[in-house]
C-alpha cells in the first residue's frame, strides 16, 4: 500500500529495505497461522474451483493472500466476477 501512495507521488519505488520488511512480515503472517505457502497454493486453487462452479471468474485478477492485524490473521480475497452462472442447477 505504502509503495503504491509513494508511485503515486512521484517518489521512487519501495527501497530494498522496505521490500524486505514486507517480506519477512509475509513470512511472520504464514508462520503464525501454520500454513505453508503450498499450502496457501493448494486452498487458493480449491477455493477458485468450488467458486467457478457458481460464478465466471477472472482469475488473472484474483488476489488472495493472508493479513494480520495485532492478534488476528485474515484470508483476504479480491476475486473480480465475470458473471453469475445461472444455469448450474440444472446441470447439477
Amino acid at each position: 500500500m505504502l509503495e503504491f501512495i509513494a508511485r503515486m507521488l512521484g517518489k521512487e519505488s519501495a527501497s530494498s529495505k522496505m521490500v524486505a520488511k514486507e517480506r519477512l512480515q509475509l513470512v511472520l503472517i504464514h508462520d503464525r497461522a501454520s500454513m505453508s505457502p503450498d499450502m496457501l497454493n493448494s486452498l487458493r486453487e480449491d477455493l477458485i474451483k468450488v467458486i467457478s462452479k457458481y460464478i465466471d471468474i477472472d482469475e488473472a485478477a484474483l488476489e488472495f493472500d493472508l493479513c494480520q492485524d495485532e492478534k488476528d490473521v485474515a484470508l483476504v480475497a479480491n476475486i473480480p466476477v465475470i458473471k453469475m452462472k445461472r444455469d448450474y442447477a440444472a446441470k447439477g
